[in-house]
């Protein structure tokens, strides 16, 4: 026998052995994250592989997936980031219907909605909340009287749960003041 063949024939006789001491739910898995390493299609696999007395494969929606990106829900998303005001809290509900939802633009009631079901408490008025956010720079107005997330609002919300981070991205957190009435101040004084 050449060598290239003794050196397959061991491999194989390595990887065989490793495979019984799975259960058939982790050989599975094994088995489709090596396929998926080589880029080997599944379906040539599997007309070649040995088959197993004892191996039953899952069925495809139940096996888990590990090049897939798991989606936080809403909840978990505020948990992650942790709001401390209504203000932070409408930013990170924006920032997931952005993300997640791909839902650039909402309304009040969209936010109001994706906070209970994220199970968060209500918001004493909804309305008065979003219209801090876009005092506050976080929301910016969009078509037809809907918001969106800012640039810096988005930066912020990326921050949490380091809110000293996400307070200097803000500019300190206060609302910014029109410079033109403090300029008539100046010029009705002098």
């Amino acid at each position: 026998m050449p060598q290239e063949l003794q050196d397959d024939a061991g491999i194989l006789a390595e990887i065989i052995a490793a495979f019984n001491r799975l259960d058939p739910g982790a050989r599975e898995r094994i088995y489709d994250t090596v396929g998926a390493f080589f880029q080997l299609k599944k379906q040539a696999l599997v007309s070649t592989a040995l088959p197993t007395p004892s191996a039953t494969p899952l069925p495809a929606n139940v096996r888990p997936s590990f090049s897939a990106d798991r989606v936080p829900s809403p909840k978990e998303f505020l948990m992650d980031k942790q709001p401390r005001t209504d203000v932070e809290r409408v930013a990170c509900l924006a920032y997931y219907l952005q993300q997640y939802r791909e839902q650039a633009h909402f309304s009040t009631l969209d936010l109001s909605k994706l906070n209970t079901e994220a199970a968060q408490r209500k918001f004493a008025n909804a309305a008065w909340a979003v219209a801090n956010a876009v005092k506050m720079g976080y929301l910016v107005p969009a078509a037809k009287g809907a918001r969106q997330l800012s640039a810096a609002g988005e930066r912020a919300v990326q921050m949490l749960p380091d809110y000293e981070a996400a307070k200097a991205v803000m500019g300190g957190g206060r609302p910014r003041r029109n410079g033109n009435r403090n300029k008539r101040n100046s010029k009705s004084q002098a």
